[in-house]
């Protein structure tokens, strides 16, 4: 018996090694696929030329990158600036607060939100979101805009993105043992001292990689913030202007790369900016969050 349970565990953690190293290896082989797929613009553009030039005509060999850069940061940047105080105080108020049947009610809702597909997100933007900038916020603030802006494409991402950081920060906030709770109102603490100085320093790693999670998500979406941004290859300068994440630049350019012999290769090199962003993101994040740990410890 004991022979055979050695030998189930050498097996266990053997599948567990080559599935890691499968997941991995995936990654790489993504990297290199797109790396290979891109190569031929770097023929005629150096990758400095590529990441600064703000002018892309593709029929005259002109691919400047920087506006669509510029556009994804914009559009995410804005997104979780919205979105992540409302996720957090809207968590705390479900685990801290809330009576249980306003979760039963709350928590529901929030699976919904979180299955729509992005088109939904998308069509409710154009018809509300677009509309109500154009006619009632964009005339106090500029001579003409059309809707289609940076703040509707950060405000419908904000929108995906809150049910993903709400059930995130509960599930953190849930996990926070009720005995560190309770000693800190024994000692004459109020509740939101409590909640402030326990739950969320207790869960001050958790949050932060929950942070990066909804990031990486906004960063790669497509089809919600193609239907909003106004998909305009400038850089934007105020949120009331028109922007084109580069993720909408694959879309939209995707069925044309026949036409140009380095059109293809440049779509390729705008989906590995985007790879290369989020896998640096996420690295980072990775040592940031094992640096709270310690210093948490």
């Amino acid at each position: 018996m004991g022979t055979l349970r050695i030998a189930k565990e050498r097996t266990a953690g053997g599948v567990m090694f080559v599935m890691t190293a499968v997941s991995l290896l995936l990654v790489v082989v993504m990297g290199a696929g797109l790396y290979l797929k891109s190569a031929p613009i770097f023929e005629d553009h150096s990758l400095w030329e590529l990441l600064t030039a703000s002018e892309w005509r593709p029929f005259k060999n002109r691919f400047g990158f920087f506006p669509f850069i510029m556009g994804t940061v914009w559009v995410t940047g804005f997104a979780l600036l919205l979105a992540l105080p409302v996720s957090l105080l809207t968590a705390v108020c479900l685990t801290e607060y809330a009576r249980s049947w306003v979760k039963r009610w709350v928590y529901p809702a929030l699976d919904i939100l979180a299955a729509l597909p992005s088109v939904i997100y998308g069509v409710w933007g154009t018809l509300l979101v677009v509309p109500w900038i154009s006619e009632r916020l964009a005339p106090h603030f500029v001579e003409y805009s059309s809707g289609y802006t940076v703040l509707a494409g950060g405000i419908v991402l904000s929108v995906m993105i809150l049910p993903l950081l709400v059930s995130l920060f509960v599930e953190l906030f849930s996990t926070v043992p009720q005995e560190l709770r309770d000693a800190s109102k024994a000692l004459g603490a109020t509740r939101w001292q409590t909640t402030k100085k326990v739950v969320l320093r207790k869960s001050l790693p958790g949050i932060f990689a929950a942070v990066v999670l909804a990031v990486s998500r906004a960063l790669g979406e497509t089809i919600a913030v193609l239907m909003v941004c106004g998909n305009l290859p400038e850089v934007p300068r105020s949120l009331l202007e028109a922007c084109y994440p580069i993720p909408a630049l694959i879309a939209n350019n995707y069925g044309e790369m026949l036409s140009l012999p380095l059109y293809e290769a440049a779509l390729m090199f705008a989906a590995l900016i985007l790879f290369v962003v989020v896998l640096v993101f996420n690295l980072l994040s990775r040592i940031i969050l094992y640096r709270i740990k310690r210093i948490s410890a």
